[in-house]
């Protein structure tokens, strides 16, 4: 199993702070920094305030060396389809092609009305997403020296050159996810590489994942060319009282954590992930929420990543 590293850095973090992580997370042998698409904390004063998840790609494409870097997830009222699609191959061609795209429909109303976004109604929202993916696939997979061109309710895009390419062998990973029972499959068998179920039980996830799995084979898709894999909060220590400190530090109640998350002991979270992998998935985001405990990935680095095999 993968272990990825994912951070929330709308509740307070500077880029320095995420290239810290990033790079401690490269050293310690994680496969990838993924990062959230939100301008507005949850909870706490968010202090010193947003960044913007694809200039923060940009400048750690260019700090770091191979380990792989996305959004989980890039929110699609945030920005028009076409544009994403040049901002996302160009940081992909600044790291070397290792960006991953998780994109999803957009869904927490208060950042949009901070920030002067437009929020359409959940219909809606989810009719642009479906647009998006078409526009932002298909600007990637157009041959050089080809034009794209699509007509949707919401977007249109004319004799476009559809550039710049990405330059990693396959084009750039797709991500879609959620808990929806139908549209959300049926796009991620259309369009995705990746499927990922947040913050649910192994139980769940299983199911989530029998979902994309049929819906790739009503399309006539593989359903092994489909990764799975769920992102679930962090929070392990090496004795009581670090674990309490820990959860003290993300203020949370550690028996929660324990029960919701990868938590506990190195022990315990092993057996989680074990869970997990029953369940179908390949994969794992860990929500790291202390982003100054750099000891955090050292520990799960030395004492869980080796027995997951």
């Amino acid at each position: 199993m993968q272990l990825r590293v994912f951070t929330e850095p709308q509740q307070g973090a500077t880029y320095d702070d995420l290239l810290a992580v990033a790079r401690r997370a490269e050293e310690t042998g994680f496969d990838a920094f993924f990062r959230s698409d939100h301008y507005l904390a949850m909870g706490g004063d968010g202090l010193p305030g947003p960044t913007d998840a694809w200039v923060t790609l940009a400048g750690l494409a260019r700090e770091t060396s191979t380990i792989r870097l996305g959004t989980l997830m890039t929110a699609g009222t945030f920005r028009l389809p076409g544009p994403l699609a040049i901002s996302v191959a160009q940081v992909d061609q600044m790291s070397g092609g290792r960006v991953e795209l998780g994109l999803g429909s957009g869904w927490l109303e208060a950042e949009h009305s901070a920030y002067g976004i437009p929020f359409p109604a959940l219909g809606e929202r989810f009719d642009r997403y479906a647009e998006q993916l078409a526009v932002v696939t298909g600007l990637w997979s157009t041959p050089v020296g080809e034009t794209f061109s699509f007509a949707g309710q919401h977007y249109t895009v004319t004799d476009s050159p559809a550039l710049p390419k990405p330059v990693q062998a396959g084009g750039i990973p797709v991500l879609v996810g959620g808990r929806g029972a139908q549209r959300t499959p049926a796009l991620a068998a259309r369009y995705a590489s990746e499927f990922n179920t947040p913050f649910t039980s192994a139980a769940d996830a299983a199911g989530l994942f029998d979902r994309v799995r049929t819906a790739c084979s009503d399309v006539g898709r593989d359903p092994a060319t489909m990764t799975l894999s769920s992102a679930l909060v962090l929070c392990v220590g090496a004795s009581d009282a670090e674990l309490t400190r820990r959860a003290a530090a993300i203020g949370r109640d550690l028996d929660e954590l324990v029960a919701n998350g990868v938590a506990g002991s190195p022990a315990q979270a092993v057996d989680t992930l074990g869970r997990f992998a029953e369940a179908g998935a390949t994969r794992v985001y860990l929500q790291v929420l202390d982003l100054a405990d750099l000891d955090h990935l050292d520990l799960v680095a030395a004492e869980v990543a080796p027995q997951l095999g």
